[in-house]
């Protein structure tokens, strides 16, 4: 059994990956963390990329994240050609890896899911969302606002998802973990 970890961001997926490894001892695949070890690493992906945004993608060997940020956010055309070189990279890297459990923010967008049997989401506010994001990359309510546009709505990705986690500082993050785990298979 292979299980999913979505949410947007600022819903705290990390989080509750981290909660899983220290409380149940379950290992989770970062897709966003594969990513960018893949961009940083792949002599493929580097030279895809490059060719793609132009020669300031690299300097001096190292990822130029404003330069691919920019390129990103152009346009709904430029985002789906950079995924279309790091997606399969990251499909194939999760499948090697052995491991069960991953975590990926555009499960549904990035066609991730279908590597999955079943699909926990995390969601919380808006608001909590937005400003932990702002906290943590010190970045404008404007810029979270364009990434979660990337994103699909919450409430569609909890349609789609098997079981929903509530971060929202208030409720119980164990105890949904816990009753999750025992009503399921994961065990």
């Amino acid at each position: 059994m292979k299980i999913g970890i979505t949410g947007g961001i600022g819903s705290g997926k990390s989080y509750i990956c981290r909660r899983l490894t220290a409380k149940y001892g379950i290992e989770v695949y970062d897709c966003d963390a594969a990513a960018k070890r893949l961009i940083r690493t792949s002599p493929v992906i580097q030279q895809e990329l490059t060719a793609l945004i132009g020669e300031e993608t690299y300097i001096d060997g190292q990822l130029n994240k404003a330069a691919m940020a920019k390129f990103l956010l152009q346009s709904e055309d430029h985002a789906k050609k950079i995924d279309a070189i790091v997606h399969p990279a990251v499909f194939q890297d999760f499948e090697e890896s052995g491991m069960t459990w991953m975590e990926s923010a555009i499960m549904y967008e990035s066609g991730i899911y279908r590597l999955v049997d079943e699909v926990i989401v995390v969601t919380a506010p808006l608001e909590v969302r937005i400003d932990r994001v702002m906290q943590r990359d010190h970045i404008t309510r404007e810029k979270v606002l364009q990434w979660m546009e990337r994103q699909l709505p919450q409430d569609e990705v909890v349609r789609r998802a098997n079981y929903e986690i509530v971060n929202d500082g208030v409720s119980d993050i164990d105890e949904q973990l816990t009753h999750i785990l025992e009503i399921s298979k994961y065990r």
